[in-house]
């Protein structure tokens, strides 16, 4: 039973009610119908058995909710909390673990035994970009007429394109025949999450750097104004001739 004290697990603990659907609401205070209950003080202290009315009791007199945590334990668990405080915490958790979940997602590339090395490379080029961003690549080559009888053309080119991103991920699924195709599986080597975390730290990067470039060009520019009204200021203004007849200046 201590350890059950000793962890936060019995805090979701669910109630199933006779004949009822089951139900994740803890109940607290006065729905806590039995007549003792053993009791967890607010800092995880063990109280011990009392009645339901002397924890009822202690609860007000506290501030606090009386929430029974453990409604299969004999007699039930119960203990003193901020039963809103830890419903709000509760619901923050879940949003936060709702907000860092990522799903690996499983790409697909095709190719043909026979590529030529253009077609290779752009294939391989999306491939590279799969395992950069943290997904599984299927790599599927399709084999047509008399090309069904010869798949060590397309395992060899299977372990060549693993060797190229071997960098990036590893063969999770080995080359094997279905049918008219031949497929292998690669996984990168890095998590999804440390994969996006890395894009977005690149992609930060880059935006600083075009912040930084256009902020040097628009001083460069200014002083290069700035120089040249300068210089048009220090100009001698154009002397008068002195052959004009004064009466003709304007």
């Amino acid at each position: 039973m201590a350890s059950v004290f000793q962890t936060g697990a019995f805090l979701m603990a669910l109630t199933r009610p006779p004949g009822g659907s089951i139900s994740t609401e803890l109940r607290v205070n006065d729905r806590i119908r039995v007549p003792e209950v053993r009791l967890v003080g607010p800092g995880g202290e063990q109280v011990g058995i009392v009645r339901i009315e002397d924890a009822l009791r202690l609860a007000a007199e506290s501030d606090l909710d009386l929430v029974e945590v453990a409604p299969t334990a004999r007699p039930p668990v119960c203990r003193l909390m901020d039963y809103g405080k830890f419903k709000y915490e509760a619901a923050q958790k879940a949003r936060e673990s709702r907000r860092n979940q990522t799903n690996t997602i499983i790409k697909e590339m095709k190719l043909r035994p026979k590529i030529d090395q253009h077609d290779y490379d752009t294939k391989k080029g999306h491939v590279v970009r799969f395992l950069k961003a943290g997904d599984k690549v299927k790599i599927t080559i399709m084999f047509r007429g008399r090309e069904q009888h010869r798949p060590e053309l397309g395992y060899r080119l299977l372990q060549k394109l693993a060797a190229d991103v071997e960098d990036l991920g590893f063969i999770e699924s080995n080359a094997r025949q279905d049918g008219r195709n031949m497929t292998m599986v690669l996984s990168p080597h890095k998590k999804k999450s440390e994969a996006l975390a890395e894009v977005k730290a690149e992609k930060a990067k880059v935006t600083a750097e075009k912040a930084a470039q256009k902020e040097a060009d628009e001083a460069a520019d200014k002083a290069h104004r700035e120089a040249h009204e300068t210089a048009v200021s220090k100009k001698k203004p154009r002397r008068r001739s002195e052959n004009l007849d004064p009466d003709m200046e304007a």
